[in-house]
């Protein structure tokens, strides 16, 4: 880890459940592991809510149960002392005048040099004004030895136009270097892994191209629905909400050519292309490559599950996809006509993350046949989330006479080594941003062009009411039509989840 300089982060909608369950714990974390020091950093906490300095420390730090080593209270009062509060209301351009000088104390208190983050944990609604009101104050200004970073989450932008947009409006406050978006998965562990599995191993590179590789997979499951956020999720569904962002960021983590070093702006231009090269969906495609359904109510393990249309905020007539599936190609000398497969829904079997790589079957069968040995062609997957580590499937023989072929695992799991610390991803992506390394952050032109390959999907859809949302039960893996997606004869998905008890799944990597 480089070293870090001394600086302030400004959370701005610190009263929101952002800051107490991620962002706080993850700064913590950072402190408490010894990857920020004491003396070079503060936190000042940004709201309209009227909090006084203590109110917030008690409310955020105080009384949060995800900071992590509680027992460590002599720690957690040296954290206190480093978080600040200041009311305003951030939609109103003047009241930034008092954030500014709010800032400018802390900077000559401490003697810290004018070193800002902003951590816009607000509605999209709000990045605009507040970068604005940032700038109007001059605090978006930056010299040779100086940084301000404005870091902001997703939704960037509802669509292709909206995101054009707003970047547009954010860098008329703040340059393209400035800005950070964060897509919480690409701080996994794991997803950082691929890279290092990819590029520092002689056998894993040769073979990553369209002359060994039958398809991949990306899943990410969610077995919570949409609980409180129904208004939201009508206006945004599976597609914009977990596909445009976090599984086509994994996507371009898993596609990408060698970056010529490992600097954000290579690895960055290298995911770009990734975006450029993925075939455009015709309207053909749309209704032949992609599958989206609802969940519906059912009861999974003795409790009973609300369907999708009776959620709080939903229309009970709603045709948002809480469930999608869809084939894309590659286009370009290592991917073409390799199909990728992604998949993202609420209500399925278990919470898991996962990147499957499907290696090509073997030239001639000399242990069986083709039709018998159809799961025992070799299999490298990336866990994700929960249980994160690497698993290799390959084949072995059976002991004993005859050839009978069996296929085994060669695993590793992070939570097998205690020796070192684990950071959670916003621990990892704060750090990243605090040292000025935006190589995990989208950049602009390619969240535009994710936005452009999933705009003609969405004007489809809406065009064409004919296009069906499918119906499946709460519980299961999706409506059954995804399986038609999977090119190959008796090719399925990989459900990497089993039922081992009527408490609960056991989710295997």
């Amino acid at each position: 880890m480089r070293e870090n300089a001394q600086f302030i982060l400004t959370i701005l909608g610190a009263s929101g459940d952002l800051t107490s369950r991620k962002l706080i714990p993850a700064l913590f974390n950072l402190y408490d592991t010894g990857l920020l020091e004491i003396e070079n950093f503060l936190i000042l906490g940004v709201s309209r809510t009227k909090y006084t300095d203590e109110e917030f420390r008690k409310i955020v730090v105080r009384e949060n149960k995800h900071i992590k080593n509680e027992s460590d209270n002599k720690k957690i009062e040296q954290f206190l002392k480093r978080v600040y509060y200041q009311p305003i209301d951030t939609k109103s351009q003047s009241d930034y005048k008092y954030l500014k000088i709010k800032l400018d104390n802390l900077s000559n208190q401490y003697k810290f040099p004018e070193n800002f983050l902003f951590y816009l944990s607000t509605p999209p609604s709000m990045f605009e004004i507040i970068a604005s009101g940032l700038s109007g104050q001059g605090l978006n200004r930056e010299n040779n030895n100086t940084f301000k970073r404005l870091i902001i989450e997703k939704p960037f932008g509802y669509d292709l136009k909206t995101s054009i947009e707003l970047n547009n409006k954010i860098h008329e406050s703040f340059k393209e270097d400035q800005v950070y978006r964060i897509d919480h998965y690409l701080g996994k562990e794991t997803v950082q892994n691929l890279l290092a599995t990819r590029f520092s191993n002689s056998i894993f590179e040769p073979l990553w191209n369209r002359n060994f590789i039958h398809h991949i997979e990306i899943t990410a499951a969610e077995s919570i629905g949409v609980e409180n956020r129904g208004g939201y999720y009508e206006s945004s569904g599976a597609l914009r909400d977990m596909v445009q962002n976090h599984l086509f960021n994994l996507l371009a983590m898993v596609a990408m050519e060698p970056p010529i070093n490992m600097t954000a702006k290579a690895i960055r231009d290298e995911s770009i292309k990734v975006f450029q090269s993925i075939r455009p969906f015709s309207k053909k495609d749309i209704k032949k490559n992609i599958v989206r359904g609802q969940y519906t109510e059912s009861k999974v393990r003795g409790d009973y599950m609300n369907g999708y249309r009776s959620e709080k905020g939903v229309s009970d007539q709603s045709k948002t996809e809480t469930y999608i599936a869809m084939k894309l190609f590659i286009d370009n000398w290592r991917w073409a006509e390799i199909p990728f497969y992604i998949r993202t829904g609420k209500r399925l079997p278990t919470r898991v993350t996962e990147i499957v790589i499907h290696f090509k079957s073997i030239p001639q069968f000399l242990y069986g046949d083709r039709e018998k040995e159809i799961d025992k062609d070799n299999v490298l997957v990336f866990r994700i989330q929960p249980d994160e580590g690497i698993l290799l499937k390959f084949g072995i023989k059976v002991p004993g006479s005859g050839n009978e072929i069996k296929s085994v695992n060669m695993d590793f799991h992070y939570h097998d080594h205690s020796d070192f610390y684990i950071p959670e991803a916003y621990e990892r992506l704060l750090l990243d941003a605090i040292q000025g390394d935006a190589s995990l952050y989208p950049r602009s032109d390619a969240v535009e062009q994710a936005w452009s390959i999933v705009d003609p999907i969405l004007k489809e859809w809406k065009l064409n009411k004919k296009i069906p949302v499918y119906g499946y039960p709460s519980g299961t893996w999706g409506p059954e039509q995804a399986i038609d997606l999977i090119d190959g004869k008796g090719i399925d998905w990989r459900y990497p989840c089993k039922n081992l008890t009527d408490d609960g799944i056991y989710c295997e990597l």
